[in-house]
């Protein structure tokens, strides 16, 4: 059971950028996904997180309208649309799973099971 980020690279400010998690080992459609992000020397924070079905979101507040969270559950893929984007978005960002039939969302990195490993985003300035 894997999830594997990508997409990450370098932008500069104002710029956008499309970061993938793919599924790999077992289905992720019945699983509440979710972004974190982890800027250098500060802890992992919550990003997006999206339901089983796509049709609800939830963003971290100060990150509302510039980020976008989707999924593809025949495509096992979980999206993360970032536009404006800022130096202080600079981070390695995380695609993350929560147990299966939890429908719950959670914004703490101890609610998620699964962890992908990471795509570093840099914005210059």
């Amino acid at each position: 059971v894997q999830l594997q980020a990508s997409g990450g690279g370098l932008v500069q400010a104002g710029g956008s950028l499309r970061l993938s998690c793919a599924g790999s080992g077992r289905s992720f459609s019945n699983n509440v996904m979710g972004w974190f992000r982890q800027a250098p020397g500060k802890e992992r924070e919550f990003v997006a997180a999206i339901g089983w079905s796509g049709s609800t979101t939830k963003y971290a507040d100060s990150l509302k309208g510039r980020f976008t969270i989707s999924r593809d559950n025949a495509k096992n893929t979980v999206d993360l649309q970032m536009s404006s984007l800022r130096p202080e978005d600079t981070a390695v960002y995380y695609c993350a799973a929560r147990a299966t039939g939890v429908t719950v969302f959670a914004t703490t990195r101890t609610a998620y099971v699964y962890w992908g490993q990471g795509t570093l985003v840099t914005v210059s300035s």
